[in-house]
């Protein structure tokens, strides 16, 4: 037998040797995680296709439809500000009092936030409820690690092959909610028409429905998940240790998932955990965030605009139908072909080919409004379309391989929750920029004298930069875990 490299610059063309015994899936826990994954994904895309008309509706703009994406991309920038600012501390204190507590706290965050934001009737009530949702929803950094908690290396892969499925269904169901429901008196007379309510906010009604089933999964969170962190401080025990300088003892909770030799390990401090792996794993995670959030922000705005401005001119059920559908494809095919394509190209292959996939995606932005000048949204344009849509699924996949680098770099297990925390926040960072960014380029390249082309140039920057961070990770995060 080959010995285990310790090299972590291993060939790309070279595949590390693999354990072949794969560990049985826990599906009495691995169900709730997967039910889990749905809430984020569900009120960000049922907002996602109303927010342009929205911004258009409250007057912030003051009829320049140029300004519109600009304001999409500050709300969707405040989500990630207050986010980057309680990753790290949220998911270094699901390391000590367990990810339940956190967990439910998050989804509550959710649900109170999606109350608000439609009930809002300005625009500083929309992103008082974007910043809320983003201080306390950890939802993201929580449920990676306790897929880490709940997997090892041999089922990993098989794990998130399965992640896929709540993906698709709140990327699917989400636009549909959000996109058919929006103006619901308008829409619907006959059923809605008399409702003042319904009138009064108009958006109310997809921001209710997505807020009630996530309160589904905040009960079922609360009755039926399994804590994974097997020994755990109480809250109170970590305020008077911060603060009045006490110390405590852990209590010992025994977890039948947690290795015994792994249960004596402690949640190490933030100087121990930046080391070259989890520096490396971070800046690549970050980069790759920043080209996929960068196309989705300019994506349904561009979908919006005008035709003549550079856009697509589509109306949000359209857009809805759109991104509906993209999250089917990107779910069916994870589930179909992630772990299959993992086990014979390895992490890094699949990393490095879903960021070279941004290439193509930006080129045909402006082929798409090309084709539409010339013959109107005929079957060019919705082939080109389906093209683009299709090629983001190779881009979704990038997430995948990053949880599973980010585990290998951990020092320790007790420290999965803070080392997805630093990766979590590195990205949040990426987060906050790239819509921010893209949307006011996209805004700054619609105006009249301004080059058209500066958000494709933009869009093309980062795709190269993605692509060069990626190449500083090996081939296969077990090059990692066995070198430890």
């Amino acid at each position: 037998m080959i010995a285990p490299q310790d090299d972590e610059e291993t060939p790309l063309l070279q595949r590390p040797e693999q354990r072949t015994t794969k560990t049985p899936l826990p599906w009495d826990r691995f169900w709730i995680i997967l039910l889990l994954e749905m809430p984020s994904f569900l009120s960000s895309q049922t907002l996602a296709p109303f927010i342009p008309q929205l911004i258009r509706d409250i007057g912030v703009t003051h009829g320049d439809e140029s300004q519109t994406g600009y304001y999409v991309g500050i709300l969707q920038s405040s989500y990630y500000a207050a986010h980057m600012l309680t990753i790290f501390h949220w998911s270094r204190l699901s390391d000590h009092i367990g990810r339940k507590p956190v967990m439910l706290t998050a989804l509550l965050a959710i649900i109170v936030s999606m109350f608000s934001f439609g009930l809002s009737k300005t625009f500083l009530g929309l992103l008082v409820s974007r910043v809320f949702c983003g201080a306390f929803d950890s939802s993201d950094g929580v449920l990676e690690t306790l897929v880490m908690d709940t997997t090892d290396v041999t089922n990993m892969p098989e794990a998130y092959g399965y992640i896929p499925i709540p993906w698709m269904i709140g990327n699917t169901v989400g636009p549909l909610i959000g996109g058919s429901l929006s103006r619901p008196a308008d829409r619907f007379p006959d059923i809605f028409g008399r409702s003042e309510l319904l009138k009064t906010y108009p958006y109310l009604l997809p921001c209710s429905i997505s807020a009630f089933f996530i309160s589904i999964a905040w009960l079922i969170t609360y009755f039926r998940l399994k804590e994974s962190v097997s020994t755990r401080t109480p809250l109170w025990e970590l305020i008077k240790g911060r603060f009045f300088g006490q110390s405590y003892q852990k209590l010992p909770q025994p977890s039948s998932n947690v290795d015994p030799g792994e249960a004596q390990s402690k949640p190490l401090p933030l100087h121990a955990l930046l080391t070259s792996k989890v520096l490396r794993v971070t800046t690549s995670y970050a980069t790759t965030n920043l080209l996929y959030i960068a196309f989705t922000s300019v994506l349904p705005v561009f979908y919006a605009t005008p035709i003549e401005l550079g856009g697509l001119s589509l109306d949000p059920p359209r857009i809805g139908a759109l991104l509906a559908a993209q999250g089917v494809t990107h779910g069916i095919f994870q589930l179909l072909f992630n772990a299959r394509l993992h086990d014979r190209f390895g992490a890094g292959a699949i990393h490095i080919t879903g960021v070279s996939s941004g290439i193509p995606i930006v080129i045909l932005f402006p082929v798409i409004n090309a084709l539409a000048r010339a013959y109107g949204v005929g079957m060019g344009v919705w082939l080109c379309v389906a093209v683009q849509l299709a090629l983001t699924t190779s881009l979704v996949m990038c997430y995948p391989c990053m949880s599973l680098f980010v585990r290998a770099a951990a020092p320790n297990r007790a420290s999965f929750g803070a080392t997805n925390g630093i990766a979590l926040a590195a990205v949040t960072v990426a987060s906050i920029i790239a819509p921010a960014s893209a949307a006011s380029v996209f805004s700054y390249s619609l105006q009249e004298g301004h080059d058209a082309w500066s958000i494709y140039y933009f869009l093309m920057t980062i795709t190269f930069l993605a692509v060069g961070t990626a190449l500083l990770l090996p081939r296969d995060p077990s090059v990692w875990e066995d070198s430890q």
